[in-house]
């Protein structure tokens, strides 16, 4: 088996909620973890916003293995965040049958 080349820093972060000054609550992300990741391109498409064109890229995210409900594990709905782009988690799975690797399934959108 061939390991993963986990040479990309990314930030985990996943969504809060904040009280905001009138009483309510607004959403904003917080870091959870810092990851290496070796992130592959597995699609790409382009398709229409609500006001403008958006390019939609699928990928492929490995980083290291951990226990189902460990903090250090992706989840749904948690994004990374590197070198300026953002990845919107969708899934994650192993990598392989140990589980010393995990397969995070991302998007990132952009506006064209």
């Amino acid at each position: 088996m061939i390991h993963p080349r986990l040479t990309r820093h990314l930030t985990l972060e996943a969504e809060q909620s904040v009280p905001d000054q009138s009483g309510g609550f607004s959403r904003t992300w917080v870091a959870v973890g810092a990851l290496w990741a070796e992130i592959k391109t597995k699609s790409a498409r382009e398709t229409r916003g609500p006001n403008t064109p958006l390019s939609k890229v699928g990928y492929k995210i490995t980083v290291r293995g951990a226990p189902m409900g460990s903090d250090a594990r992706p989840k749904a709905g948690q994004r990374f965040r590197g070198h300026g782009r953002i990845y919107a988690v969708e899934a994650v799975c192993e990598y392989d049958p140990d589980g010393r690797f995990l397969t995070c399934h991302a998007t990132e959108e952009t506006v064209v």
